[in-house]
């Protein structure tokens, strides 16, 4: 680094002293080093994927020459070599994460590789969510033997897609008795991304896993859907809710908002449903909705909503208990209004009008938090979802196109004159 060749020459004049020189080179060769061990990492995992994916090729090119004991062969050896790599790697380099994780993930394509060779050879029965759920359970546990984080990336992607398959990719209606079994084997990994919470709170791998455990249950959630799937709507409300208050919380007070997944996942997907049901015809099909109160009690969707619900209460509790009520985030709330607002378009109209009241106040209660905290993206999110509420009227309603216009006009007017004064105000504060 060229700051690295000028520390010397700053010692010489002064300008440093030696100890602080000493500082700045410890900082940097320990970065670099960082640097260079994540990038073993990752070129470590590419080769060792690219190397099972070439064997598989190998294989599947003189495939119907050989063999049933040849192939039964060809089925293991893969899966040899990358048990004989992970041992080596547990025992011999055990402080190597670029040794680890390259081991692992091949080892984790070795097993899938093997269940399916194994089964091809000898005709065993079975469907492919019955494969991924056991090529899942057989790689668990390297992510605890090895501590593989790639491993656990690539478990959550496989879980995620055995869901998928299961309950979206088919003809037939959601496959409830198996759905449950994504969630058991989410409950598998729980463990693992609370010992990186704990461990390495800062590392890549665990903002990784902040995107896509969050991600992946938001995908099957709807899977829970039954007889009364209209309560999957609240479901998702509470949920949004909840990771909303996940990303406010301390842990995530001083990261980078990219990295902060739950606050925007919860944010965006909390917007994106009030914009959605501010429109009339959701509300006209929930009044048609014939909802027996002793079967709802029962239904598994209003058991996952009711536990949802509570963990978003008691987490917003703790988070707003030593608050005024000037200091709650407008989306923070939100659920429990909308929840409200629920009950009573069971019966009542008024309900359309409510939620595009709600919309409106948390569009306006986000400009002033952004007004009030200089922020400029936080300003205009909340001019955002106005404009996006506006759009969504103009579809929805009768009104001429002159008043249309009007209210467009007054929309980017707005956007000026917020944006303007933001800018002003930031330049008398410095």
């Amino acid at each position: 680094m060229s700051i690295l060749k000028n520390i010397a020459e700053l010692v010489r004049e002064n300008v440093i002293s030696q100890e602080t020189a000493d500082k700045i080179k410890n900082y940097y060769n320990t970065s670099e080093k960082q640097t260079t061990n994540k990038l073993f990492v990752v070129f470590g995992v590419l080769g060792a994927t690219l190397v099972g994916l070439g064997l598989i090729l190998i294989i599947a090119h003189n495939w119907d020459d050989l063999s049933r004991v040849t192939k039964t062969i060809f089925a293991f050896i893969p899966l040899l070599i990358g048990q004989i790599m992970s041992g080596y790697s547990l025992i011999k380099k055990p402080k190597s994460a670029a040794w680890i994780e390259s081991s692992a993930a091949f080892l984790f394509f070795a097993i899938g590789l093997s269940i399916a060779l194994v089964g091809q050879i000898y005709n065993i029965p079975g469907s492919f969510n019955t494969f991924m759920v056991a090529w899942m359970l057989l790689s668990i546990p390297l992510v605890y033997i090895l501590k593989s984080q790639v491993v656990s990336v690539f478990y959550i992607v496989g879980i995620t897609y055995y869901a998928v398959d299961l309950n979206y990719l088919t003809f037939s209606r959601f496959n409830k008795s198996n759905s449950i079994i994504y969630w058991l084997l989410l409950v598998l990994i729980l463990p693992n991304y609370y010992l990186l919470y704990k461990n390495k709170p800062k590392s890549n791998f665990m903002v990784l896993h902040n995107w896509l455990l969050p991600i992946s249950i938001i995908i099957t959630l709807a899977t829970l859907m039954k007889d009364h799937a209209i309560l999957i709507f609240v479901a998702y409300f509470s949920l949004y809710g909840l990771f909303y208050l996940i990303g406010s919380s301390d842990f995530f007070k001083h990261q980078k908002l990219r990295n902060n997944s739950y606050k925007i996942l919860g944010s965006l997907g909390t917007v994106i449903l009030l914009i959605a049901f501010s429109f009339n015809g959701f509300w006209k099909e929930l009044q048609k909705e014939n909802l027996i109160f002793s079967e709802v009690l029962k239904s598994p969707e209003f058991l996952v909503t009711t536990l949802i619900t509570l963990l978003g209460i008691v987490l917003l509790y703790f988070q707003v208990k030593n608050k005024s009520i000037k200091e709650i985030k407008p989306i923070a709330p939100t659920f429990l209004l909308f929840i409200l607002i629920f009950i009573i378009g069971l019966k009542f109209a008024i309900a359309v009008i409510l939620i595009n009241i709600l919309v409106f106040s948390v569009g306006l209660l986000t400009i002033k938090e952004g007004a009030k905290q200089n922020h400029l993206g936080i300003l205009n999110y909340g001019l955002l979802i106005i404009t996006a509420m506006i759009v969504s009227r103009f579809f929805d309603t009768k009104l001429s196109f002159v008043f249309r216009g009007i209210l467009f006009i007054l929309v980017g007017v707005g956007f000026f004159i917020t944006n303007y004064w933001m800018l002003k105000k930031r330049k008398v504060n410095e």
